[in-house]
């Protein structure tokens, strides 16, 4: 029988001597950290006369779970015996003595060891805790420990249907979040790219949705689109997926299957096109986005057919819940078919958004009448929410805050936090991912209650999840190095009291487990030989640059020429003045020699660098500043948006002004426009250029209306002859609406801007 992943493999060597270093510490290197822990004198070492001893309370199967696994770790065969005076660990369930829900205690003393679970899978995570203690020496330090979890949702989500993946890896997924007291797996079955989960009724589901002809190579947002033009899908069968279950159940992990609707429904059409407005034809979806084509709501086939689907779904999965999507239905085909405007008619709906409503609540009473109930992502409370449904937040805090004071359950999966398909380095050598920047740091910060919500309605937030959309993660590797170490944060933050954050206590715990996963073969991205930087500018200053490493004991070094730094290089010893334009390069060294990868950050020193901007309308959404100076702090955006260096509007007409402060002689001025019409950034109509020394009377100098490139657009304009200026002014002429056949097409586009050059 397997057990967890990291069994003895992954704690001998390393562990061994970080636990040393760890020794002299208060809190052990236990993730996510306890309750309360009491260090005592001395350490319990296995020997050939160490027993387990049994406990009535405690089923012969996790006796032998348990058995197999120390076992292993501690190379010695652990014999089972009913009594025992020392030299023994005890297992036992006592509700009386360990009160809190799937909590435990755990005592450990020179010769014995004594855990103690208020339930079955209290005695699970506390031998998960346990388990982290040990070392190759078969010696754990005595102590005390008390532990429950703080949200009794403590999940981790896996999307299977941009990329599938084996069951072996499914299991080791689900061995990683049991070994870090998760309880729920949320595994995201279906979507317009592949249908992942066998429906007996329905054999095209397998046979067709299954598969797709090609996929996108690259980001979505490169154009043209490059296809790899091969056949990609797989999905699992009933059995395999009873497998796993029974796998997960061992490990007190429920599992929640997600089955996408009434949107991210092209696989499934593609199979059974009369389920859709148009009747199709269909094919599963070779890229990413969001599409138009989604299940008929005005059809009663396409209930009777997600209803069937249910009825196979909900006989495979024991879960509570079931989760229906219900995100990012794009109401296009609805607004257009005469079937969803009969049933907008017949049952009194006030529009699509209602329609949308009308389709969850429809499904949501057939799933609790079959005893279960429903989990939707947060646009299932537009227009209405199902009776009895759980939200799922994850376009922010709003719909949860929304969802909870109407007396309904909520799961905090923020995008801005939690998302771990989003870049978490800003090194430009990192793999492709989907977005944004999500460090380390930003995850373990986050507080999943509200600051505004009163105690009474906190108790409808049950819970936080991590989420993995593997739109570009093809390899389980590139799974397991998006998600760690970031999931021990997410780990922490559903697990573990608020007071107990401390993010460097929390770095040090984290060294420790990063050791361990490399030693298992687990691809852990390396949070500690990386530097992190900031750039802090103040009006009419020059920017300051801050570097920073979370590797103990290491220095940086760096040069300002753009070589590569070396220990005979410039040592980091505070805060940069960066005067004039240059590139800076840093490393970290430990011990003489560079760990990871060279640091770059260029500087465009202007005359603008450091003025005064104003913007109107002002920058909104996640492209709205930290300060306005951003705009001119001698960095440019990057073609990944993921900096913050990127100013957006979502206006008619944009208007930015530089003040130089003083009547100068100007000659060249630069801006940089982002355009991805797959991320939905459009280029304006025009941008014109206007100069003024007295910020009343403006000329113009210069109109730019083409913008050729899908990405960067640098736009300068070199003036035929040196002007006298204080003021620039910027002013876009955008476009009003993204045209009809374009991605989003009838939404409003934005315009991204940045670094604003006079010379």
């Amino acid at each position: 029988m397997r057990f967890l992943f990291l069994t003895v493999s992954i704690l001998l060597g390393c562990l061994n001597q970080l636990l040393a270093q760890s020794a002299l510490l208060a809190e052990p290197p236990i993730i996510p950290i306890p309750v309360l822990y009491q260090q005592h004198t001395g350490v319990f070492q296995v020997t050939a006369k160490t027993i387990i001893l049994s406990d009535p309370s405690v089923e012969d199967s996790v006796y032998s779970f348990f058995q197999q696994s120390l076992t292993i770790l501690t190379k010695s065969a652990l014999p089972i015996r009913k009594k025992g005076k020392a030299d023994y660990i005890k297992f036992s369930i006592n509700p009386q003595q360990i009160t809190e829900h799937e909590g435990y205690s755990l005592a450990i003393t020179s010769n014995t060891v004594v855990l103690v679970g208020h339930d079955k899978a209290g005695l699970f995570y506390g031998f998960q805790s346990l388990l982290q203690l040990f070392s190759q020496s078969q010696t754990i330090p005595a102590c005390f420990i008390k532990d429950n979890p703080r949200f009794s949702y403590r999940g981790m989500h896996l999307d299977v249907s941009r990329n599938f993946f084996p069951v072996s890896f499914i299991k080791k997924y689900v061995d990683m979040l049991a070994y870090y007291k998760f309880n729920k797996f949320h595994w995201h079955l279906t979507d317009d790219q592949g249908w992942r989960i066998e429906i007996k009724k329905y054999p095209l589901l397998q046979q067709i949705a299954a598969y797709r002809n090609e996929t996108l190579i690259g980001h979505k947002k490169e154009l043209p689109h490059r296809f790899d033009g091969k056949k990609y899908g797989g999905y699992y069968t009933q059995n395999e997926i009873k497998e796993v279950i029974e796998y997960a159940t061992q490990r007190h992990i429920t599992i929640i299957p997600e089955i996408e609707m009434p949107g991210h429904a092209m696989a499934a059409l593609s199979a059974y096109p009369q389920y859709g407005c148009t009747g199709g034809p269909y094919s599963a979806a070779t890229f990413w986005g969001i599409f138009d084509e989604v299940y008929c709501a005005g059809n009663d086939s396409t209930f009777a057919f997600l209803q069937n689907v249910l009825d196979e779904v909900i006989s495979l999965f024991p879960s509570t819940y079931i989760h229906v999507g219900g995100d990012e239905c794009v109401k296009t085909k609805w607004k257009a078919c005469p079937k969803c405007q009969k049933r907008i008619q017949t049952e009194h709906l006030k529009d699509e958004d209602e329609l949308q409503s009308y389709f969850m609540k429809r499904i949501g009473d057939y799933v609790y009448s079959k005893g279960r109930k429903i989990i939707g992502w947060d646009e299932i409370l537009e227009g209405g929410l199902p009776p009895d449904a759980t939200v799922m937040c994850w376009r922010g805090i709003e719909g949860g805050i929304d969802a909870i004071r109407q007396k309904h359950n909520a799961i905090m999966t923020p995008e801005s936090h939690v998302y771990l398909d989003y870049y978490q380095s800003l090194y430009p050598q990192e793999p492709l991912a989907a977005a944004g920047y999500t460090p380390l740091s930003k995850v373990y910060t986050y507080e999943p209650i509200p600051v505004d919500l009163s105690p009474e309605d906190a108790k409808y937030l049950i819970g936080i999840q991590g989420n993995i959309w593997t739109e570009y993660m093809p390899t389980s590797q590139q799974v397991e190095y998006m998600m760690l170490p970031r999931a021990l944060a997410i780990a922490e933050l559903a697990w573990s009291k608020p007071e107990k954050k401390n993010y460097p206590d929390f770095l040090r715990r984290v060294r420790v487990h990063q050791a361990i996963l490399k030693t298992n073969d687990i691809n852990c991205a390396d949070v500690f030989d990386e530097i992190m930087d900031s750039v802090t500018i103040k009006t009419n200053q020059p920017p300051i640059l801050h570097l920073s490493t979370s590797l103990p004991k290491s220095e940086i070094y760096y040069t300002l020429d753009g070589s590569n730094p070396s220990i005979s290089s410039l040592q980091y010893k505070g805060p940069i003045e960066i005067v004039k334009s240059e590139t800076v390069r840093a490393a970290v060294f430990f011990e003489g020699k560079q760990k990871g990868r060279v640091f770059e950050k260029e500087f465009h020193i202007s005359k603008s660098t450091g003025k005064p901007v104003s913007f109107t309308p002002a920058p909104k959404g996640n492209y709205k500043p930290v300060t306005n100076l951003t705009a001119v702090n001698g960095i440019e955006g990057t073609a990944r948006y993921n900096t913050g260096e990127w100013l957006g509007f979502q206006d008619t007409n944009v208007e930015v002004q530089v003040d130089l402060q003083t009547i100068q002689t100007v000659s060249d001025l630069q801006v940089n426009v982002l355009v991805y019409h797959w991320q939905r950034m459009w280029a304006p109509i025009q941008l014109v250029f206007s100069v003024s020394e007295n910020g009343q009377s403006f000329k113009e100098v210069y109109t730019h209306t083409n913008f050729p490139i899908n990405g960067i657009n640098p736009v300068h304009a070199i003036l035929q002859q040196p002007l006298k200026a204080r003021y620039i002014r910027i002013k876009a002429i955008n476009q009003a609406i993204i045209p009809s056949g374009e991605y989003g097409a009838g939404g409003r586009p934005w315009l991204l801007v940045d670094e604003f050059e006079v010379n």
